[in-house]
This record gives structure tokens, sequence and C-alpha cells, in this order.
């Protein structure tokens, strides 16, 4: 779902890393910083703007999905705040995810998304079974 890209010499990346990031300062963004951006392709999400009032909570409820998980899913907390204008994922309805735990094995992924290696392989090119990666299955 997302790549490392470095920052060249005079580019300005503040305006796309910050949401993905949680920057809010533009002195937090300076050459040499290595920070995380979306991958083009993302058929595993919808993106949603933040309006006044919104909570995590509230999001979750509109869109029927779990809090836990929209929050993973941007790299919050729980108890973090979302500004409004902040753009956050939403996971399309049509996907199974699943955030990855210390310890875990390929067969017990394969397990809870009920599917077999090779399937499950075209979905996700790139295993690493590190604690919070994400990995997906199409429902």
């Amino acid at each position: 779902m997302f790549e490392s890209y470095m920052l060249n010499k005079g580019e300005d990346l503040f305006s796309v890393a910050k949401d993905l990031n949680n920057l809010y300062y533009i002195d937090e963004v300076r050459e040499g910083m290595e920070i995380i951006v979306p991958k083009e392709s993302q058929d595993y999400f919808n993106y949603y703007v933040v309006e006044k009032g919104d909570s995590l909570y509230k999001i979750a409820r509109k869109y029927n999905i779990n809090p836990e998980l929209l929050a993973a899913l941007n790299g919050l907390n729980m108890d973090d705040y979302i500004y409004p204008n902040e753009q956050i994922l939403i996971p399309k309805s049509n996907y199974s995810y699943y955030i990855t735990a210390e310890g875990d094995t390929l067969d017990e992924v394969l397990k809870v998304f009920n599917t077999t290696k090779d399937k499950f392989l075209d979905e996700n090119k790139t295993i690493y079974l590190m604690k919070d990666q994400l990995l997906v299955k199409k429902k």
C-alpha cells in the first residue's frame, strides 16, 4: 500500500506528506527525510476529506467499518485528533483487511483469509509479515 520516497534537494512535498505522516508544521519536512506516500494504485481504498466535527468513530460509523481498522489504515491512534480538510483512507467494502501482528506466519494469515497461497500472493505482491503490515483479500 505504501512505499518510501526520498525527498530530493529543492522539493517541497509537505502537502503530499503531511496527512500520511501526521505533519502539521512545514519545518518538520526537510531534505533527506524519508516519508511515506501512497502508491499510485489505490484499488483498496476511497478517500475522505475530514470535516469540522468529525472523529474516527463518527467516520467509521458513517461507512460501517471498525474504527480501530480506520485508525490503523491511516497510521493513527484512536485518540489522535483529525483535522478538517485532512484526507484519510476509507477501506472499500469489497475487500477484507488484516494488519499483521508480531510473530504472524503466512499459514496463519492464509487461515484468517481462508484462501490459498497463490490467490493471496496475487493480491499482496509484497509480504514481509512484519508487525503492522496491511494485507488484503478481495471478498
